[in-house]
Order: C-alpha cells, then structure tokens, then sequence
C-alpha cells in the first residue's frame, strides 16, 4: 500500500475548527463552501460509486470528488479536457508570455472588491495588449489574447496577477495576412506597463466616483476623497511591474505550459512536505534568488487562512479570451489565421499525452482497451469486496 502524502485537505481536517474560532467572523459564504468541500473531497461525506469496464468487467469502488476548482485533487482532469478542447485554438506560431501585476498598494483593496478589481484587471490588461499591437509603429495587427487569473505567489499570499498567453503576431487590420513579430521580441514592456497603469488607475477612479468600490476595516479611511486620490496619485508615479518571455515554441510546446497556468490553484499538494505540531512545511520558489527552492513554516491556521484568500467570487471566470480567440468569433478569425499561414487545424489527440487522454476517455487500467462507466452510486461508503449492499442503492 501506497504511503499516504500530506494533502491541503489532510491540514483542513486536523485545523479546521481551530481556524473558525480565530476567522469564523470573517470568513465568506463561498470560503466555508470551499473550506467544507476540500475537507470532504473523495472520502465518505460525499458518497462513492462503483465503475465497471465495458470490456473485461473490471470494477472497483471510488470515492466521489468535490469538483470545485479550488480543489488541489479536482483540477487534474479537468485541466486535461480543457486542453484537449483548447488544442484546436493553437496555432503554428511561437507564442509569447506575458504578465501584468497589480501593485502590492492595491492588494487590500482587491481582496475586498474581488469581482470588481479583478474583472477591471481583465479589462485593463487586455485593452493595453489589444491598442499596442493594434498600433502600426509596433505590430500594427489584431491579437488574440488568452488571460488566466492568478491571485497568489509562492508562499500563499494575496498578489493579483495575470498570465497571458498571446500567439506572436496577428491579423492585418485589413483581415489581408498573418503579420509575425519579430523573433526574440514582442511588443516593449515598458510601454505595456505605462498604458496598463494608466488604464487601470482610470478605471479605479470611474468605479470611485459610481461609489462602486467598498472600504471594510482598515480601508475605512480611502473611502474619503483625500485618501484615495493620493493613493492612485502615488500610484501615477510607480512603476507597474510588466514580464514579457520573449516568443518560444509551436503548439505541442504551448499546450503543455498553458497546462502550468490554466487550472493551477494557490498550492498543489505535492509542495507539502509534512504538519507537525499545528506547523505546515511546505517548498516554494524564490524568484529572486535564481528561482532556488527553499522550504517556508507557517501555522496551520495561518496557513488555511492564506489559502482561503484565493477562493474567487461564484460564478467568477478566470479564463478569458480576447480579440482574435474571443469566443464569438473565435472560429471564424482562427480559419482565416490558418489560411494565411497556410496551416491545418491541429486535433486536440495529437496534442495531449496518452496517460492524459487515458484519463478523458476513462480507459480501463486492467485492460487498456474497454471505457470504465458509473454503474452504481452510493451514498456512504460500501467497500469494494461487500455485494450485500448493493440492494441498498439505486443502479444508474
């Protein structure tokens, strides 16, 4: 039998209650749904199905899973399938990297006015990325854009920030060719980060003025004209932090580092080392020291805290597309793409790896050839061996 490994849910269930009565009073609708679906995520509470092969009558006894995206073990196949869809939006073009950082001075306030700040983020970003390109003394051509919201860094604390992945050229604006950047450059970071400032200063003023933004606790004191205006006047004068990869890869190569950013959360369970004494040892990455790994202790507590900042919004998308993979005209944009680079339209098979297509099509692990299908459900626990319970459920 398999050692166990220390998971985030592992640190929820032994420091739950202990975290309630310190942040219950504080604590969202939507982060004591996540804190209790984690928790519960394949294990009895949620029940357990049993799956048989179409082929060899292979069947076994698996616990249900949470499905929330802030789950560390839900995302592995949900990642895989979104891939799988998204392989046939590549194209045969290097791609380029690039991410927008909100500054640390607007942190509290985006935790506070999450959907807001985070949705005028998408906006601000992708409008800067979109009239640059757009403008004929740099690419002089129409983009497409795809954004992933990220709202922590390597030891769990709140830094808003987007990653996007954009293919390193465009449409003419005439829709006539394909126009390439040139090799080892993009569009110039500085001016991404003066035009994302300005943007996004413009519309934090607008959203003050509509009393659209919140000031709880210790915020209390921007609600005042005063305040806040000399905050977004000292931001005026800061510089924004921009990261721009220089273009890299084809799609085979892009498919697998989306995989890095699409359906990432706060922190995957194999960073956790161990919980000892109401203490989580978990390993980080210290970009500003050659990107070396070092471990980092935290309370349990502070740990599950740091944790629940990153739970979004319900409903929140923190997926999006924009300009030429906008999803409205995703296709038609994406055919003429492949017209003028006189490319076909890669198959999404080709481009994932067969342990993760495997796992799409739910093959059999015994003999690789038959599709496991739910059979029956089952609303507490039934162990595998037991037939005798089977009366007790409902087959599907």
């Amino acid at each position: 039998m398999r050692e166990h490994r220390l998971e985030v849910a592992d640190v929820f269930h032994a420091h739950q209650q202990e975290f309630l009565e310190r942040w219950g009073h504080v604590v969202s609708r939507q982060q004591r749904k996540v804190l209790g679906a984690i928790g519960r995520c394949r294990t009895a509470a949620l029940g357990s199905h049993l799956e048989r092969c179409d082929s060899c009558s292979y069947e076994y006894v698996a616990f249900d899973s949470c499905r929330d995206r802030h789950c560390p073990k839900c995302q592995s196949t949900a990642r895989d399938r979104w891939l799988q869809k998204q392989a046939s939006s590549l194209l045969p073009v290097p791609y380029s990297h690039v991410v927008f950082t909100l500054p640390k001075q607007l942190a509290a306030l985006a935790l506070r006015n999450q959907r807001l700040i985070y949705a005028l983020l998408f906006r601000a970003v992708s409008e800067t990325l979109m009239e640059i390109a757009a403008d004929r003394h740099r690419l002089g051509a129409r983009i497409g854009i795809l954004a992933v919201l990220h709202t922590w860094n390597q030891q769990l604390q709140h830094h808003p920030h987007l990653h996007c992945l954009v293919p390193a050229g465009g449409l003419a604006p005439d829709q006539s060719r394909w126009i390439a950047c040139r090799p080892r450059y993009f569009l110039p970071v500085p001016v991404l980060s003066c035009m994302f400032r300005g943007k996004m200063l413009a519309f934090l003023k607008h959203a003050y003025d509509n009393h659209q933004l919140r000031f709880p606790g210790t915020l209390a004191a921007f609600s005042k004209p005063g305040p806040f205006h000399a905050m977004l006047s000292t931001l005026r004068h800061q510089k924004w932090v921009v990261y721009a990869k220089a273009p890299f890869g084809g799609p085979e190569y892009v498919l697998k580092y989306l995989a890095r950013y699409t359906h990432r959360v706060a922190i995957a369970n194999g960073r956790l080392l161990d919980l000892n004494n109401g203490q989580v040892r978990f390993k980080w990455r210290d970009s500003r020291d050659n990107n070396r790994i070092k471990v980092v202790s935290l309370d349990a507590v502070e740990f599950i805290r740091r944790f629940l900042l990153h739970v979004l919004p319900c409903g929140f998308v923190k997926i999006r597309h924009f300009g030429l993979l906008a999803n409205r005209n995703r296709r038609q944009a994406l055919a003429l793409c492949r017209h003028h680079l006189q490319a076909a339209a890669p198959q999404g098979t080709d481009l994932v790896t067969p342990q993760q297509q495997s796992a799409i099509n739910r093959c059999c692990p015994k003999c690789k050839r038959g599709t496991l299908h739910v059979v029956v459900r089952f609303t507490t626990l039934v162990p595998a061996t037991d037939d005798s319970h089977l009366a007790e459920i409902n087959s599907s």
